[in-house]
């Protein structure tokens, strides 16, 4: 491995463990302390959380080598190409196939007893696909994203009413974990591709917005499915609790378990990688330096994504799951509330991608706004969504009283900001709903709602989505105090803050 791969690796393995042991040492203190959890599920646990550790570090290594410039190359080749309806073709199998491989998809759709796992991942695979050819004619004609929020919303939410209760929750959770590590960086760079070969100035900020659109296909088409699909027989075993005899037992399920998810993980990713080679011996024909590299990402993309998915379906969600029963119980339950806002706050404020989304926001307000003060408000926001979360769990609340007033709030607020806040929040969505959600605290609110005798698909599932709601608010709100600064900043000096000697530009005084 060169030196430059060396030291990357390790950053991604920094991140990595910065977003996963905090979330560990919170579970950890928790089960010493308060809540009893057998041995054998605890040191299945910690092997759990380290083969996440490197499976993500090697993961986001390998999508930062090859999916993210894989994304760009097709993007501007494509559009080079001027033919629109071959765009949008390319752009829908692209969205299909790269949702396939989504390792959040995949624990999400594990996770859920009532829909089949390929049912529910082709499912939101179509949705994603089919918004994306909506990105790209956006972006080549140059439309606001704010009036396309606003009528696909209210398509949404009509639907939602009209809904089966029972995929109103799951439809809204595959809009957040779409917006994943593996999705989100290929479609951004996607959305780069195309707009690079626009040369106004509305380009670059037009790029933005590909995610927000993109999480609204999954909540549209699993509604949709909602009226076609009779049901499934599917348990959802990889959150059932197990137990072992013994270490060797420990050992033995956890290799037993590789072959499962080799070759879950070769299905998913074959497709993609088979158009990638396709279109660089069709029309990419990039040269041999850059080609290796992006193979050799592959081959990092495809062993992460196999030991994140073992270290989760085998240590890490099943103790969540216990975790959350166990909460359930008496005086217990008390502590859900607390204990989801504490999961939430760190969860954020350790996820690498939120720092990132900080510094976008600092430097796109010229300093208006702290990437600090940007950090706190969205630790406040997923603490807050978290709590709540856990009250639905608690209560039974239609997670509708919680989503409606939050996207009217969130598309109210985009007539008061510049747009490009209005892109980066709704883009945000998947940078808060990151793998810790989906892997840890949904399957704890799942345990919880059992143990409660609720029904988890109202109660428990819905937990994602609100997660993915918050930035939408406060990203905005971090957009109106922007706004608040220029403008007061903007208004004229009075005359006695000028010196005698100063030399005053009277055209520039309004």
């Amino acid at each position: 491995m060169p030196v430059k791969n060396v030291n990357n690796f390790s950053n991604k393995m920094k991140e990595a463990a910065s977003s996963i042991l905090p979330v560990m040492l919170l579970v950890l203190v928790v089960c010493f302390i308060a809540i009893p959890i057998p041995p054998d599920l605890m040191l299945s646990f910690i092997i759990g959380s380290v083969l996440l550790i490197i499976g993500m570090g090697l993961f986001t290594l390998g999508a930062d080598m090859a999916m993210t410039p894989i994304g760009r190359y097709i993007g501007r080749k494509m559009t080079k190409t001027k033919n629109l309806w071959l765009i949008l073709l390319l752009s829908f199998i692209l969205g299909v196939m790269i949702t396939i491989s989504e390792p959040d998809l995949q624990v999400l759709a594990a996770s859920v007893p009532h829909i089949d796992t390929g049912v529910l991942i082709i499912t939101v695979a179509v949705g994603v696909g089919l918004f994306l050819t909506i990105c790209m004619l956006r972006i080549i004609f140059g439309v606001q994203l704010r009036w396309l929020l606003l009528g696909f919303y209210a398509l949404i939410f009509v639907l939602a009413w009209l809904s089966d209760a029972d995929y109103l929750s799951i439809a809204f959770d595959s809009g957040g974990v779409t917006t994943g590590p593996m999705t989100v960086p290929f479609i951004m760079a996607l959305g780069v591709g195309v707009a690079y070969v626009r040369s106004d100035m509305r380009a670059e900020e037009d790029s933005f917005g590909l995610v927000a659109l993109c999480s609204i296909g999954p909540i549209l088409a699993v509604l949709a499915l909602g009226f076609l699909y009779s049901g499934g027989s599917q348990i959802a075993e990889d959150t059932v609790l197990k137990t072992y005899a013994d270490t060797t037992a420990i050992g033995f399920g956890y290799l037993s378990a590789l072959p499962k998810y080799m070759l879950e993980v070769f299905v998913a990713l074959a497709p993609i990688v088979a158009f990638f080679l396709a279109f660089q011996i069709v029309a990419l024909k990039l040269e041999k330096r850059v080609l290796q590299r992006i193979l050799i990402g592959i081959v990092y993309t495809y062993v992460g994504l196999v030991l994140f998915l073992v270290g989760v379906n085998k240590g890490f969600s099943p103790l969540g799951t216990a975790l959350g029963g166990e909460l359930a119980i008496g005086w217990r339950r008390y502590l859900l509330i607390p204990l989801g806002m504490l999961m939430g706050w760190f969860i954020i404020s350790a996820e690498p991608a939120v720092h990132v989304l900080n510094k976008q926001v600092e430097e796109i307000s010229s300093g208006a706004i702290s990437a600090k003060a940007m950090g706190l408000s969205l630790s406040i926001a997923i603490a807050a969504a978290g709590g709540l979360a856990m009250l639905r769990v608690l209560t039974g609340i239609s997670i509708l009283w919680f989503l409606v007033p939050g996207y009217i709030a969130a598309l109210a607020l985009s007539f008061f900001v510049p747009p490009i806040f209005t892109a980066i929040a709704f883009d945000s969505g998947g940078v808060a709903s990151g793998p810790m959600t989906a892997t840890f605290m949904l399957p704890l609110a799942v345990g919880a709602g059992n143990a409660l005798g609720g029904n988890i698909l109202t109660d428990a599932f819905g937990l994602v989505a609100m997660v993915a709601m918050m930035p939408l608010i406060t990203i905005q709100v971090m957009g109106m105090v922007y706004v608040f600064k220029t403008d007061t900043e903007d208004k004229v000096v009075p005359a006695g803050a000028y010196d005698d000697l100063d030399v005053i530009e009277l055209w520039e005084v309004v």
